[in-house]
């Protein structure tokens, strides 16, 4: 038995859709996704309506990926390890909110709230991490945070745009948060 249900999958290709086609009407949207018209509009009504579920499915997903990376139980180079694996395992949905990301979109009077407890997750998961001595403490855990999903977002969105291929990412992804760009041998 498959483990995603018919609309969890609808919301997949459909968020894939919205991404590599911001501009597509919603029959190209229903096309891309591989519905007819009529079924998205039955599952959406409009094009607004479709973006405020593609919302709420990627906030279930942040909140999926939180979860299963099991920050709170697990030592912390575990979890680092399962929370990149997590949002990889839902790049579409990254590539989404990125797509969607605009300047107020963290905002708290415009809705924001909304993801606050995705920041507040990862902040006290690099806090515990800094307790524990597995991250720099020069750095604030927010700044950790915004640096771990720049790096993760940002090597999403360079797949999408064939910059990167993805057979390596997770690995690329912890090197680079771990250690930076640099090599032992370029500082001195």
């Amino acid at each position: 038995m498959n483990s995603i249900s018919h609309d969890e999958q609808l919301l997949k290709s459909l968020t894939l859709a919205v991404v590599n086609r911001p501009r597509a009407t919603m029959k190209e949207l229903a096309q891309l996704a591989g519905v007819s018209k009529a079924t998205l509009h039955r599952h959406c009504g409009t094009r607004e309506n479709l973006i405020v579920q593609l919302e709420a499915h990627a906030e279930g997903t942040l909140r999926l990926i939180i979860d299963n990376a099991a920050l709170e139980e697990t030592e912390p180079l575990d979890a680092l390890r399962r929370l990149i694996r997590e949002h990889l395992a839902h790049r579409e949905m990254l590539a989404f909110l990125m797509a969607q990301y605009r300047p107020d979109f963290l905002d708290l009077e415009c809705g924001g709230t909304r993801w606050l407890f995705y920041l507040e997750a990862l902040d006290g998961f690099f806090l515990k991490g800094q307790q524990s001595g597995l991250f720099r403490i020069d750095i604030t855990a927010a700044i950790l945070t915004e640096l771990f999903i720049a790096l993760v977002y940002g090597l999403v969105d360079a797949e999408q745009r064939g910059r990167a291929a993805n057979a390596n990412s997770a690995r690329t992804i912890e090197h680079m948060f771990l250690q930076g760009a640099s090599s032992a041998e370029g500082v001195r």
